[in-house]
């Protein structure tokens, strides 16, 4: 067995920084979801993609890959926003046991009414500090860090 490889003090600090950063880019993005379009985070998590499929419909199986949940969280939100008529599950005609979700005109409305102020939050949080360079580093900086986890989903480093 190896020996653990402990963070450096700079390092630990770095980790700390980074998950403070996605606890606080998180409650922004709520907070700004809620009191602009009065949607919460998970609701924009299903509608964005939705939106951007062709003809508003995926797979329900499709889409909780695409937003990372599990089925049962997937199909009580999908419950949820079928009550405020965002969207509809449909037959799937290729798998009888399968379901597509819909987006409705309601849900399409929705989400051109919140992406405005969603992407300005983002802009504004997010890219807004960095210049040109910064964001080019950035993004590859984080490019590599995807690269290693999803090169290690199945396993230990």
């Amino acid at each position: 067995m190896s020996e653990t490889r402990w963070l450096t003090p700079r390092e630990a600090e770095i980790w700390a920084t980074y998950r403070r950063l996605c606890r606080d880019l998180r409650r922004a993005q709520d907070q700004q979801l809620q009191q602009d379009s009065g949607i919460s985070a998970a609701d924009y998590a299903l509608l964005a993609p939705l939106s951007e499929s062709a003809d508003g419909v995926l797979r329900a199986r499709d889409l909780g890959v695409e937003v990372d949940w599990e089925r049962s969280r997937l199909s009580h939100q999908i419950s949820r926003m079928e009550k405020r008529g965002l969207v509809v599950r449909e037959a799937c005609e290729d798998d009888a046991r399968g379901s597509m979700v819909r987006l409705t005109v309601k849900g399409r409305e929705t989400i051109e009414a919140a992406a405005p102020g969603h992407v300005e939050i983002v802009r504004q949080l997010f890219f807004d500090p960095l210049d040109a360079d910064e964001m080019k580093t950035l993004g590859e900086f984080l490019g590599r860090i995807v690269a290693t986890v999803e090169g290690n989903a199945g396993g230990r480093a």
